[in-house]
């Protein structure tokens, strides 16, 4: 940045390089309007003008806005890129043209495949992208104890990425009870993290337990369900990120809770977002059209989109039209609506009515690992009875929760097996990394499938393989598939098997955004024909293996209890 020649800018002795003219300025600090002229010098923003002042002339170039509303880019504060299913660029693609300018992610995704090289790789792939890609570095490779992933990420790896110019701080702390124990590993994590912001993640975390974690140092969180819990939050200082995912919405049942006296301390996440949402319902800014259509103030909204999340990161360059910030903005005509007409990143546009303009990456992304070790052997998943009840995995629709619940088994030739008529499937998860041929087996409530079997490589944390099925003989062929194709998603129905490549990492595709949402349909139609109701399958499946999101889960090593913190048999004696 050329400092001397922005204060000039400023002061109108040179001429900007862009000037947005006739702009009405969406005040997020006074929640006003201020109709007005916006000078920009590079990247940052100079000044605001008078409309119709003398500075338009001497512009270099001029854009005419009509009275439209300019706003900051949005930022979304907390979403893993690899649960789109997308390369960073392709993301860039999905997120720029909805207004989304900054990102702050955890690569904790590929981090349990390919530990800090998966990390290395996601930072290489975020440059020259017309998108703003901050890190947390991520706290918990593992997630815990009770499943296998394919790395580790330790205290000192934390350490050396806080050196990082586009490492911000330490990503959710998933294992809260590691921290209330002090384990001495995870509080090295933490101190590794010094001043700089520190995420949660804490489900159901009240008194004394919630009191500890915050103050071990832990400011935010992304979890709550209820506005019970984001009110015990709040009161302990935390910064509550309103998650609205493809199977976690949160947005209606929290927004309530939103005040004019309480609105700098939350913040729109994404989290965990399919590529059909993004193309069909988008990012952030559907999460601020949605607030405003419950009844949220326009200007509380958009703070929620931008501003609150600029300030917790730390990120004082961007967040609000004011001069000395980043010209990272979006122009619209509708502030009880807002939909990007105009994006601008960095003082250059760079989306148009829903539209990307083009852009280069001067270089080919890095390449990654192949990472898919399953014998063949591993892929049977017979269950031999051991008694007449059996605990059941229940599914809660938009939720990554689950029920712990108990059925009859149905026992044909010793073997418990999927009775689909009652919605009683069975789910495998086979552990990819190592070769261990482990697998973990139980059922589950909630998909509906009256007949073959869904699996894919995405499976939080640890992403093994997840498999779902009808029958043994569905499952089988569908992990067969992801095995074959190195990693992605797949649809058993019949003869017929769906596949969405995902070879990066197994987690990502490297084809272009239509061609991987276009796939994702398929895949969710096929899941439809065969009797699933869920909005997202594939995305309500690979959450049935996330270890630390109560109630009841299943890893490679078996069922586990998430409340109790400890593996549960599957036959109820």
């Amino acid at each position: 940045m050329d400092l001397v020649r922005l204060i000039e800018v400023a002061r109108g002795r040179e001429p900007a390089d862009l000037l947005l003219a006739n702009a009405r300025v969406v005040d997020l600090f006074n929640h006003d309007i201020i109709e007005a002229d916006v000078t920009i010098a590079g990247e940052r923003i100079a000044g605001l003008r008078p409309a119709g002042s003398p500075t338009a002339a001497r512009a270099r170039e001029v854009h005419d806005l009509k009275g439209n509303f300019v706003a900051p880019g949005l930022i979304d504060g907390h979403v893993h890129i690899e649960s789109s299913l997308l390369s960073i660029p392709e993301f860039t693609r999905a997120v720029v043209p909805h207004g989304t300018t900054t990102t702050v992610i955890d690569p904790h995704e590929i981090a349990n495949v390919l530990g800090m090289d998966g990390i290395r790789y996601m930072l290489e792939s975020a440059k020259y992208n017309p998108l703003s890609v901050f890190v947390m570095a991520s706290s918990c490779v593992p997630a815990g104890p009770f499943e296998s992933a394919g790395a580790q990420v330790t205290a000192a790896d934390i350490a050396a990425l806080m050196q990082h110019e586009w490492v911000l701080g330490l990503a959710e702390m998933m294992d809260y009870p590691r921290v209330l124990t002090g384990d001495e590993e995870v509080l090295a994590k933490i101190r590794a993290a010094g001043a700089r912001p520190i995420d949660g993640h804490a489900p159901g975390l009240a008194g004394a337990d919630l009191d500890a974690y915050v103050a071990a140092g832990i400011h935010s969180d992304h979890e709550c369900t209820t506005v019970e819990e984001a009110r015990e939050k709040l009161r302990r200082g935390m910064l509550v990120m309103i998650r609205e995912a493809s199977s976690a919405r949160n947005l209606q049942d929290l927004l309530p809770l939103v005040t004019p006296q309480n609105g700098r301390r939350f913040a729109f996440v994404t989290d965990d977002r399919s590529p059909i949402d993004l193309v069909d319902d988008g990012h952030i800014d559907s999460m601020v059209r949605q607030a405003i259509a419950l009844g949220l103030d326009p200007f509380i909204a958009l703070q929620l989109g931008s501003l609150n999340a600029a300030e917790y990161f730390g990120l004082h360059d961007r967040g609000a039209v004011a001069p000395g910030r980043r010209a990272d903005l979006i122009v619209f005509d509708d502030l009880t609506a807002p939909r990007p007409r105009l994006v601008y990143r960095y003082g250059r546009l760079a989306a148009r009515d829903g539209e990307m303009l083009p852009f280069e990456r001067p270089r080919a992304l890095p390449s990654v690992p192949r990472t898919m070790d399953v014998p063949r052997g591993a892929l049977y998943f017979r269950t031999p009875a051991q008694g007449r009840r059996i605990r059941v995995i229940e599914v809660i629709p938009n939720q990554i929760i689950t029920r712990a619940g108990q059925a009859e088994a149905v026992i044909a030739g010793g073997e418990a097996v999927a009775d689909p008529p009652r919605d009683l499937l069975k789910l495998a998860v086979i552990e990819r990394h190592t070769g261990s041929g482990r697998v973990g087996l139980g059922f589950v409530r909630g998909f509906g499938l009256r007949t073959g079997a869904l699996a894919g490589s995405v499976a939080h944390d640890a992403h093994n393989i997840i498999v779902v099925g009808a029958g043994d003989h569905a499952m089988r062929m569908a992990a067969e598939a992801v095995v074959e194709m190195g990693g992605g998603l797949v649809a058993v129905a019949g003869g017929r098997v769906v596949r969405l490549p995902l070879p990066i990492a197994g987690l990502m595709s490297d084809r272009p955004l239509p061609s991987v949402a276009a796939d994702l349909r398929a895949l969710r139609g096929v899941a439809k024909e065969m009797g699933s109701a869920l909005a997202d399958p594939f995305m309500t499946l690979s959450f049935m293996g996330l270890s630390v999101i109560p109630t009841l889960k299943i890893t490679d090593r078996g069922l586990l209890d998430v409340t109790r913190g400890e593996l549960v048999p599957l036959f109820i004696n």
